[in-house]
């Protein structure tokens, strides 16, 4: 029995909430968000479907689910130049939803934007394991990365650490090719944008996160172990500390592992410092 809770039942949350139900990979529903008008249609429209699980919206129950997903707040706009501009907007949703989740044991994805603050945020102030509060991002860039080679030809697995925003940071040395870097900030540059072009075309991303957190979810209960990057809070990794940042880890049902640093030439070096010392900027902020 695998119960999901969403904090935030909007674009993402209940694309999420959905597809889950839909899927099969998980037993029950626990749904909640402060717009009370749409907490009940997304109960409803999912009480119409064909799926046959319990759906409660009480708010008492979110402390007891095996894994929870974070996605209230506000979501990025064509006016919203960066993730990170999301800080003071969102920052009293999450103090909001930590009352939610005292005492929750589960496994928390954080997907609300700054993700990596907010990630830091809830582990620091829930005392969770870190392996249990993972932030959810470095799959979505990943495949970002991906798309972007392949448009040159490039046909092979990519990975992105760093910040989930501007400060990402793409993996070229791990190719098995050379990469110049102006190329490299080219790519870097079309990553940067590439989530405003939907966002600008319909809105907001919707299938790509919802697809990459349900294969979260899966490796979370156990159905396949993979290594992916993800946002954790760090204790010295790769030098930094006070702060969540992504990394490459291995998810199971154990939780999210860090699976060791891996070596970065002195371009991503360069990059991934950068991407440290602004997000614990950001992260001193906090009240934890």
């Amino acid at each position: 029995m695998t119960s999901l809770a969403v904090l935030g039942v909007g674009r993402i949350g209940g694309e999420c909430a959905f597809a889950a139900a839909t899927l099969g990979i998980i037993d029950e529903l626990i749904l909640a968000d402060i717009y009370k008008p749409l907490l009940r249609a997304q109960a409803l429209d999912l009480l119409h479907t064909n799926i046959e699980i319990p759906i409660s919206t009480e708010t008492a129950r979110i402390r007891d689910a095996d894994i929870c997903i974070f996605a209230a707040g506000s979501p990025r706009n064509p006016s919203i130049k960066t993730r990170a501009d999301l800080f003071d907007a969102n920052l009293p949703v999450a103090q909001e939803c930590i009352q939610h989740l005292k005492s929750f044991e589960g496994k928390l994805i954080v997907v609300s934007n700054p993700m990596d603050i907010f990630c830091y945020y809830f582990q620091k102030k829930l005392g969770m394991p870190r392996e249990d509060c993972i932030g959810f991002g470095g799959q979505l860039d990943s495949r970002r990365f991906e798309v972007a080679l392949e448009g040159r030809g490039i046909e092979e697995a990519a990975y992105v650490l760093g910040e989930h925003g501007e400060h990402q940071v793409p993996l070229f040395s791990h190719l098995g090719r050379d990469i110049l870097p102006s190329e490299r900030e080219e790519i870097l540059s079309e990553l940067r944008g590439s989530s405003m072009e939907i966002i600008s075309g319909k809105g907001g991303t919707a299938f790509g996160p919802a697809s990459h957190i349900i294969d979260l979810i899966r490796m979370l209960k156990g159905e396949k172990r993979e290594t992916i990057t993800a946002s954790l809070s760090l204790d010295g990794e790769y030098g930094f500390q006070n702060c969540a940042m992504g990394v490459p880890v291995s998810v199971s049902s154990d939780g999210a592992k860090m699976i060791g640093e891996w070596p970065l030439d002195a371009w991503e070096r360069e990059h991934l410092d950068e991407a440290g010392a602004f997000l614990q900027s950001l992260c001193r902020r906090l009240d934890v």
